[in-house]
């Protein structure tokens, strides 16, 4: 069972969906990645957890699915302005009825996965932490790009980010592109696929676009530097050939941070609903969670 509510992150009403689990079970604070929504391939996970006993609660970032923002920040990723989504949202996760507020999970996939292990760093209520292909180094990815895109479309991402975020410095609306689109043309994500995978799991409040300055905003992206002073059990799931977000760079957070890791021979999307390491991801998920905070979850068979 399943019911909307709202929260406030910084002024900004923000919408949430409460999954309920048992009496006295842990909430997972379910985070998702660049541009999604919570009915952006976040469901299935929360049902997943919910059906296993825990509370589970989904959430769309300021100026993106039914959340609130003005028409100046509508799909404008800020990464400071969703770290702060994410604390309200952990926030109001405690107050939602039957929760155990002492025992509060944060999963996160993609840039999700990097904002978890920031917010569960300025916490001591965290109790465990899963990062799902999670984007941890701005940086790193940047490189990884220039493997798969040519040195003239990174100089026109590039051009067209500088662009939007002059005019948004001069009170005008961002330029946008859109989140994914086909190999060679404008988009945030162009890489062969994934116009195909986003599209598998958006739903219907998910827009195929973003502020074009995004490119520049993910550059500073380094929640991997907040790794080493996680004090909660962490668990990182990396696929192993993702072009999206750097294994290695992944892996080094991940021995920074002390984490348990699961690997999976695909690609950034495969652990999405109807890939083919979904139910192993979630199964992972949960057996750690059983292991570490105690969750009245099922055993998990061959985990």
């Amino acid at each position: 069972m399943s019911t909307t509510f709202d929260f406030t992150s910084a002024g900004v009403r923000c919408a949430g969906t409460h999954f309920a689990g048992a009496e006295g079970a842990p909430v997972v604070v379910l985070a998702h990645g660049l541009a999604g929504t919570q009915d952006a391939g976040m469901f299935p996970f929360a049902e997943a957890f919910a059906a296993a006993g825990l509370h589970a609660v989904t959430f769309d970032y300021r100026g993106f699915g039914a959340s609130d923002g003005d028409g100046g920040s509508r799909q404008v990723v800020s990464l400071a302005g969703q770290v702060a989504d994410l604390h309200a949202a952990a926030d109001a996760a405690k107050r939602l009825p039957g929760v155990d507020p002492t025992r509060v999970l944060l999963w996160g996939v993609s840039l999700g996965g990097g904002h978890v292990v920031s917010v569960a760093a300025e916490r001591t209520d965290v109790a465990a932490v899963v990062s799902v292909v999670p984007m941890v180094d701005g940086l790193a990815a940047a490189r990884l790009a220039t493997r798969h895109h040519s040195a003239g479309q990174l100089l026109a991402s590039t051009g067209r980010g500088l662009a939007s975020a002059v005019r948004r410095k001069a009170g005008r609306a961002p330029a946008m592109i859109p989140v994914v689109a086909h190999p060679g043309e404008p988009g945030a994500l162009t890489l062969a696929g994934a116009y195909e995978d986003y599209h598998a799991i958006a739903g219907p409040t998910w827009r195929n676009e973003i502020a074009a300055d995004v490119v520049l905003e993910l550059g500073t992206r380094a929640p991997a530097k907040a790794a080493a002073t996680l004090e909660v059990p962490w668990l990182v799931q990396v696929a192993d050939f993702d072009r999206s977000a750097p294994p290695h760079a992944t892996m080094k957070a991940a021995f920074s941070g002390r984490a348990e890791v699961r690997h999976y021979p695909g690609d950034h999307f495969d652990l999405f609903a109807g890939k083919p390491f979904h139910e192993p991801a979630v199964a992972h998920a949960l057996h750690f969670l059983q292991r570490h905070v105690g969750a009245a979850v099922p055993e998990v068979v061959g985990g």
